[in-house]
């Protein structure tokens, strides 16, 4: 198992963040927990069955994202590291690869600054994918803010 994070420069990088109207421990249970995660992860209309959740630092996250008119999408994920509540890192074995590391801080017992990086080992890569992203990340922050609201 390569638990490395990528070193990335900006341009092999796509960084998403947002301030959580939530305490980072339920901000980040929202992310560690199965029951949480499969409500929110993923662009509007996309839902998700979890075949595997091992959440641990080697443990595997398997899920098919069902696409909301056509498609599902194999997902094959390892946890790398985790530092609870704040951060959680995975390298995704699925096309296309990347990493994703999630840093969640609190800014206020009731609020929590998230930083969603998406590492990619090459610049080219990250730029090809870059214009289908970046929208889809706000819309997965609009649905994890729907489930914090459930979770409050």
């Amino acid at each position: 198992m390569n638990t490395k994070i990528l070193k990335t420069t900006p341009e092999s990088e796509i960084v998403s963040t947002r301030i959580f109207n939530a305490p980072i421990s339920i901000v980040f249970r929202a992310w560690s927990e199965p029951e949480h995660l499969k409500n929110w992860w993923g662009p509007a209309g996309f839902t998700n069955t979890f075949e595997e959740f091992d959440f641990r630092e080697g443990g595997r996250w398997r899920f098919i994202m069902h696409g909301p008119e056509k498609g599902n999408y194999a997902n094959d994920c390892e946890f790398i590291k985790i530092s609870e509540p704040n951060l959680i890192a995975w390298k995704r074995y699925s096309q296309p690869h990347f990493q994703v590391v999630a840093t969640f801080e609190e800014i206020a017992n009731d609020q929590t600054s998230l930083v969603f990086k998406m590492l990619f080992e090459t610049v080219e890569l990250c730029q090809k994918i870059k214009p289908h992203v970046v929208d889809k990340n706000e819309e997965n922050f609009d649905k994890l803010e729907l489930e914090l609201i459930k979770m409050l």
